[in-house]
């Protein structure tokens, strides 16, 4: 079995499933979460810290790190990223 050719298959097979974007998207939303957690903690910052300085609600937080929740809008994971002094990276390929 040639083992270049699997993540192509496997993305022809969540496309064939009619699944792909909705698999794409959450794991997207799984890494950004997992990354804005990590620069909290060594940062040390607090969720509620973190939503006082993003001028948002720590609801909004708390959907912003749930990896299930792919429903967060861009302008708040930029907040986010400004507040841990990163930037985000969006490419279309």
């Amino acid at each position: 079995m040639n083992k270049s050719n699997i993540g192509s298959r496997f993305d022809d097979f969540l496309s064939e499933v009619g699944i792909y974007e909705e698999v794409v998207d959450l794991a997207f939303k799984k890494v950004i979460a997992f990354q804005i957690q990590q620069e909290m903690e060594k940062k040390h910052i607090k969720k509620i810290e973190m939503a006082e300085k993003m001028e948002t609600s720590r609801s909004t937080l708390d959907r912003l790190l749930d990896p299930e929740n792919a429903a967060i809008n861009l302008s708040t994971i930029q907040k986010a990223a400004s507040v841990l002094g990163k930037r985000v990276e969006i490419k279309l390929v």
